[in-house]
């Protein structure tokens, strides 16, 4: 972009007729832009406030939303990421470790610094589910008896899935 820098202050003659033009049309442009845009161009320029709901004599009331109760389980994912999850909401409460590996050398790792997981189980969790570090994990039906296995140690209902 070049800047053209002159003695003369003020706007330039360019910019006068460009502003002088626009005034003169401005009905034409005005019409214009209001059949291009449905009417919308006018709405726009000259806003009108939205109705206010009349009131119908009706009075509502909704009881505060109660908070439900988690019912966790253990899912593992189709990333192959391993956690505890509300069944209702979906949401994951505590990541237990991941599937790694491929095929028939997919293994189970657990959610330890060791293992490069940056968030690592809590001494709870990792206690009852030590033993399980490196167990093998083939194919599906592996995947939902490591989910029964964890379920179980962890005391949490078992969903069960259908593996075909």
């Amino acid at each position: 972009m070049v800047y053209i820098i002159s003695k003369r202050d003020g706007p330039h003659r360019e910019e006068v007729a460009a502003k002088d033009f626009l005034q003169k049309n401005r009905t034409t442009i005005n019409a214009l832009a209001n059949h291009l845009t449905l009417g919308r161009w006018q709405q726009l320029r000259n806003p009108t406030p939205a109705p206010q709901p009349q009131p119908s004599g009706k009075l509502w009331s909704t009881p505060p939303a109660r908070p439900k109760e988690v019912e966790p389980y253990v899912r593992i994912s189709h990333n192959g990421r391993v956690v505890i999850a509300d069944l209702a909401s979906g949401r994951q409460l505590d990541f237990v470790g991941e599937l790694r590996g491929n095929g028939q050398s997919r293994y189970f790792a657990l959610a330890t610094r060791e293992n490069g997981i940056f968030e690592p189980l809590n001494d709870e969790l990792y206690k009852v589910l030590a033993d399980l570090e490196g167990v093998s994990v083939p194919d599906e039906t592996s995947e939902a008896h490591l989910e029964q296995i964890i379920s179980g140690r962890l005391g949490l209902e078992a969903i069960s899935r259908s593996v075909e």
